[in-house]
């Protein structure tokens, strides 16, 4: 088989239920819709809970902790809190390359140490414990080195090796990813080579930033409150075949409250349609660059996957009493207006606000719990793969499958070999498995567990049981075949398969060299 090319596209706190084919019927996302109807939704894709502890894994093969990301991108004194990745790791770019591939990144990257956003004078880019892209295995990288920030004028933009500075009027971040995107597409394909590309949005994470005529197209759309919309998801999603309509949707959060109680309804349908217009913007860049793979007739010969790095966003920022990734004012020296104060006008440049608990749940529909948490809010992931080659028609796979088992498909795909031994130093085993099976067998099963850690909220999934704890609570056991909304907890009944799955957990995170939380 001819090398495909392969194209990794990763939103960033997207909800399980916030693109049309997967049960937002409200958002326009014709181009994500248009590669779901012709190719696979896997309706059991895992996050691991949080940004840069997902893109590690992502990008590596490997639990997070074991990649170096095991909390976030501060160095927490060992090698699996490292806060960047770790040398005796390899990243798809460094894997695919050996198979030869060109490697480019257009967007956020967020696994290489932390950058301050308002001390510019502490980066330090590329030196020791701040890997770049082009460090880990891209020849080309534009994008934000760091995590969160302005859609209008980004921290940390790098081009290749140089900082960014200076933007046209018109600049907005999401589309700046899309276009360089499409740029280096043509750049690969002029030097007739198989291409990884990973487009790494920031959208729809907060701050909520979109262009006004984008907000329009929403605006009103959501009067009807977040238990309408979660009640519509949910039923959308049973209708797609991507649920068992068994499952009951979880209740409403006990920290949201009825809609019909919100005293402020206009300015929280503004921000639910803010949050939309994120969303509708990065499928119109996705849109452009489906429009170039075909100008260039290689649609056909070009693997697509779409994911999420982890479910709906519940905070609330400054009124939550932290932000610490904005920079306090514009470069014209208007400041930047933090938090979300009711009446406020999402959108500017000079605002900087989040959609809240109440509008996450709504987004992680039918599950419980947000980004942070690894009961099913957290960790489900939308995921779409395109691969005209391999998938002649529609079909959803229910397998259960996690981020580290992209690398191991992608390189069976490429025909790549997964090094023991990379730049002089020994690599740990991969610990994904390849899903590429699924896609010629609907009834294949990923044969190893399934683990998380994240803030000391742990899981571990066999077959299709789940054992899973909020910190510091209890484990939970849940069957996911009759209970994928985690409503009815059998630890009790089930003693000793709790204490198995217990054990089991235990045993990897000795493996994974987890630390207890709070970090010490």
């Amino acid at each position: 088989m001819t090398q495909p090319n392969i194209i990794l596209i990763l939103a960033d706190d997207l909800g399980y239920s916030d693109i049309g084919c997967f049960g937002a019927a409200e958002i326009a996302t014709p181009n994500l819709d248009r590669l779901a109807a012709t190719g696979a939704r896997f309706s059991q894709m895992y996050s691991f809970a949080r940004c840069c502890p997902s893109r590690a894994a992502l990008l590596t093969g490997l639990h997070p902790q074991q990649a170096g990301v095991g909390h976030m991108m501060d160095n927490n004194g060992t090698r699996a809190y490292q806060g960047y990745l770790r040398d005796d790791a390899v990243t798809i770019a460094e894997v695919l390359k050996g198979a030869g591939y060109r490697a480019l990144m257009s967007g956020k990257w967020h696994v290489g140490g932390f950058l301050p956003a308002r001390e510019p004078e502490s980066w330090r880019p590329g030196a020791p414990g701040h890997p770049t892209p082009t460090q880990r295995g891209f020849d080309r990288f534009y994008g934000t080195l760091a995590g969160a920030g302005s859609f209008f004028h980004p921290h940390a933009l790098v081009e290749d090796g140089e900082f960014v500075s200076d933007y046209p009027d018109d600049f907005y971040y999401t589309d700046a990813i899309s276009d360089k995107a499409i740029d280096m597409i043509d750049e690969a394909h002029d030097d007739d080579l198989p291409f990884f590309l990973h487009v790494a949005y920031t959208a729809p994470h907060w701050p909520l930033h979109a262009p006004p005529e984008d907000i329009a197209k929403y605006e009103g759309k959501y009067r009807g409150g977040w238990d309408r919309l979660r009640q519509q998801r949910h039923e959308e999603l049973n209708g797609l075949g991507l649920l068992d309509p068994a499952w009951s949707i979880s209740p409403r959060d006990v920290d949201s409250h009825p809609w019909e109680s919100e005293a402020n309804a206009e300015w929280e349908d503004l921000r639910m349609a803010a949050y939309a217009a994120m969303i509708d913007r990065m499928d119109q860049g996705i849109g452009r660059i489906l429009a170039k793979l075909d100008a260039l007739e290689i649609t056909d010969d070009t693997l697509i996957i779409f994911l999420s790095d982890n479910g709906g966003c519940a905070e609330y920022l400054a009124e939550d009493g932290w932000i610490n990734s904005y920079v306090p004012n514009l470069p014209d020296g208007r400041p930047v207006r933090i938090g979300n104060h009711v009446g406020m006008r999402p959108g500017p440049a000079d605002t900087y606000m989040s959609y809240d608990l109440p509008w996450a749940n709504a987004s992680n529909s039918p599950f419980r719990l947000y980004k942070h948490w690894v009961h099913e809010g957290g960790i489900s992931s939308p995921c779409i793969l395109h691969y005209p080659a391999m998938i002649s028609e529609p079909t959803v796979v229910h397998s259960p499958v996690q981020f580290i088992d992209v690398l191991p498909t992608f390189a069976e795909l490429a025909g790549a070999n997964y090094p023991s031994e990379f730049k002089g130093k020994a690599i740990q085993p991969v610990e994904g498995q390849s899903f590429l099976p699924a896609l010629a067998d609907g009834d294949w099963r990923r044969e190893r567990p399934l683990y998380w850690e994240h803030e000391g909220n742990r899981a571990v999934r066999l077959g299709d049981w789940k054992l899973v704890s909020r910190h510091p609570d209890d484990w939970e056991l849940y069957h996911m075949l009759d209970d994928r909304t985690e409503l009815n907890d059998l630890s009790g009944s089930e003693r000793e398969r709790a204490q198995s799955m217990s054990r089991m957990y235990d045993a990897w995170a000795d493996h994974c060299e987890v630390r207890p939380w709070p970090l010490v």
